[in-house]
């Protein structure tokens, strides 16, 4: 009997830190959806980030100053939300960037690490034919703590 309802208990407690619901996580720091998505979605201690694209969060236009700006600002956008949810920079594991030009890949890794000292995320990057609203730029990330 003892050992019935510790194994159900532990399974309970166990069941309870997997999943700890789903959270959705906004900010007026960074630019609201421009579709039918969240900016970010906490479930327990991971936070799976929407692709930000280099959006002025106050305007909702494009910064101006080309691929070099749009990529630094979505950077900027994407640590608004880590922020917003509590995480930081340090506690994301993957990146997904979407370019419209590989040629820009050199320069992006200049602007990321701006953002990422050490331990670098893993990371992909794409060129892509089209970004939305015409962007020049979008990343994606995931954090966990």
């Amino acid at each position: 009997m003892k050992k019935t309802i510790a194994l159900s208990l532990s399974l309970f407690l166990l069941l309870t830190i997997c999943y700890a619901g789903k959270k959705v996580i906004s900010t007026p720091h960074a630019p609201a959806a421009i579709g039918p998505y969240s900016q970010a979605i906490q479930v327990g201690s991971k936070l799976y980030l929407s692709g930000q694209l280099g959006l002025d969060p106050k305007t909702g236009k494009f910064v101006p100053g080309g691929f070099a700006a749009q990529a630094r600002q979505a950077l900027k956008n994407q640590k608004a939300v880590l922020e917003a949810a509590g995480f930081s920079l340090e506690d994301v594991v993957q990146c997904q960037v979407f370019v419209k030009d590989l040629n820009n890949y050199p320069k992006f890794n200049a602007i990321y690490k701006e953002f990422f000292k050490k331990d670098f995320p893993a990371r992909a990057v794409l060129e892509v034919s089209r970004i939305p609203a015409d962007g020049l730029v979008e990343i994606m990330m995931i954090a966990e703590k």
